[in-house]
């Protein structure tokens, strides 16, 4: 085998598991990153879900004080 030969084939196996080592890295980026937008996604969902539950308590509050400030003033009118 020459010696042109023999640096063909080594420059050729290099590249080959550069590319494959490459090639794996890449994908284990990928799936980290996805794995990553699902826990913000999940977290997002989570605070939203608090936010308006809390929202909806200010609303609920907010109108049992609006019924017992108006049934005086509908008691009164009856009267």
């Amino acid at each position: 085998m020459s010696l042109v030969a023999k640096i063909t084939l080594a420059s050729s196996i290099v590249l080959s598991a550069g590319i494959v080592f490459y090639v794996h890295h890449k994908q284990n980026l990928d799936r980290t990153n996805l794995h990553e937008g699902v826990v913000r996604d999940i977290e997002r969902q989570k605070r939203r879900r608090a936010e308006n539950l809390y929202m909806l308590q200010q609303q609920i509050d907010l109108s049992k004080e609006l019924k017992k400030s108006l049934l005086p003033a509908i008691d009164d009118g009856n009267k």
